[in-house]
């Protein structure tokens, strides 16, 4: 996008880069969840983080600006269930700030971080002898009270 519109592009020029991507059958990276249909709220952090930090940062500054336009053009569609910015939309943006530049490594931070939180998930299942499963949500209190009930 920014190869098309440069670093501070007005909004209409933001919609019609839009609007020319999806008439290609593209798609708006960093846009739409699987669950969510709000604006994911990792997204809105890393926004408020870049907004306070890097007021400067020139693809911070872009992002803030799509995220303006974006959402509304997606909308018009008609067709897109969830129009909103997921994470993937801003974290480029900081890895890129603080020197990853290496693009082929996001994804291996992505695995890294999910690896992480599996590994925890697996040493409490095998712990308390829990079947397989895809909690939606498990705190402190339910681990303890499964404990005392079992």
């Amino acid at each position: 996008m920014r190869e098309a519109v440069g670093d501070s592009p007005s909004e209409p020029e933001i919609e019609k880069y839009l609007k020319d991507t999806l008439a290609k059958g593209l798609v708006i990276p960093g846009y739409g969840h699987a669950v969510l249909r709000v604006t994911d709220p990792r997204f809105v952090c890393q926004m408020e983080f870049a907004q306070r930090y890097m007021p400067d940062d020139i693809l911070c500054k872009l992002i803030a600006s799509l995220y303006k336009v974006a959402p509304r053009v997606l909308k018009d569609l008609g067709k897109v269930s969830n129009p909103y910015p997921n994470v993937d939309a801003h974290s480029g943006a900081l890895l890129t700030h603080f020197g990853m530049t290496e693009y082929d490594f996001y994804t291996v931070l992505f695995g890294v971080s999910r690896a992480i939180g599996v590994c925890a998930s697996f040493v409490w299942s095998r712990a308390l002898a829990l079947p397989i499963i895809r909690p939606a949500s498990v705190t402190m209190e339910n681990l303890e009270e499964f404990v005392r009930k079992t």
